[in-house]
C-alpha cells in the first residue's frame, strides 16, 4: 500500500476513535438507522462537502453530487437517489447547491471543450444560452459565472420539481420542499436564492422571483462598479 492511502487509513482511525470519545454511542445509533430530513443535491467539487458545510453529522443529509449538481430527466441515478430519499427515507427538504467558482459552470460559460464531460454539460450551456443577452451585458467574466452559477441553481431546482418522482410526492400530499441555495468557497457561507417550492402550482412563481432577485442583485452590483469607476 502507497504511504497516502496508508494515511488516509490512519486518519480513518483517528477519526473514528475521536468521535467514539465524544459520543460513545455514535456509531451504535449510526448502524441502527437512517433518518435525514434533508436530501442534498451539489456538486462534486472536493471543496464542497455536505455534512462539513451544514454542520451536520453523518446519517443527518443523504447526498447526491455531480459535476455542476446537474440534474436531468433521463439520469436513473439521480432519480434513484430521489425517489430513495422521497419515497424510503421520506426526507423532507431537497436543496440544490451550487458553489461560485464552479469548474463545469465556468467551461459551460466559456464554451471550453473538456473531455466526455462536455456532454453532460451541454445542460448548463442551455442555461447560458436562454440567458446570453443578461449575461453578455454583465461587466466582468467574474460576475458572468457567478451569474451563471445562481442561474444553474434555479434551472436544476426547477428541474427536480418536474420529476415524477417529486410530484407524485406532491400529489399524494407528502411535505417535500425544494430549494435552490449557492456556496461561497471564499467565505464557506450559504445564500438562500429565494427558489424555495412545496407544491407544482409554486413552481413558476418561485423560479420568477428567484430570477428577479438575481437580475437586481447583479445590476446593483453592476451599478457599484460604475460608482466605484467613476
Amino acid at each position: 500500500m502507497s504511504t497516502d492511502l496508508a494515511e488516509l487509513f490512519e486518519s480513518n482511525r483517528h477519526w473514528a476513535a475521536s468521535m467514539i470519545a465524544r459520543d460513545p454511542g455514535f456509531f451504535t445509533r449510526l448502524l441502527a438507522q437512517q433518518t435525514p430530513q434533508y436530501l442534498w443535491i451539489g456538486c462534486a467539487d472536493s471543496r464542497v462537502p455536505a455534512n462539513e458545510i451544514l454542520g451536520l453529522s453523518p446519517g443527518d443529509v443523504f447526498v447526491h453530487r455531480n459535476v455542476a449538481n446537474v440534474i436531468v430527466h433521463s439520469d436513473l441515478n439521480a432519480l434513484s437517489v430521489v425517489q430513495f430519499a422521497i419515497d424510503r427515507l421520506k426526507v423532507r427538504h431537497i436543496i440544490v447547491v451550487g458553489h461560485y467558482g464552479c469548474g463545469g459552470v465556468a467551461a459551460a460559460l466559456h464554451g471550453e471543450r473538456i473531455g466526455v464531460a462536455d456532454n453532460w454539460l451541454r445542460h448548463v450551456e442551455d442555461v447560458r444560452d436562454e440567458h446570453r443577452g443578461w449575461l453578455d451585458g454583465l461587466p466582468s467574466d467574474d460576475d458572468r459565472l457567478a451569474a451563471l452559477c445562481e442561474l444553474n441553481v434555479l434551472q436544476q431546482a426547477v428541474n427536480v420539481c418536474g420529476t415524477t418522482v417529486v410530484r407524485d410526492a406532491w400529489t399524494r400530499g407528502q411535505t417535500v420542499v425544494v430549494h435552490g441555495w449557492v456556496y461561497g468557497l471564499q467565505d464557506g457561507l450559504l445564500q438562500d436564492l429565494q427558489m424555495t417550492v412545496s407544491g407544482a402550482d409554486e413552481v413558476g412563481a418561485a423560479h420568477g422571483l428567484a430570477l428577479g432577485g438575481i437580475k437586481a442583485r447583479f445590476e446593483q452590483r453592476r451599478r457599484a462598479a460604475r460608482a466605484g469607476a467613476g
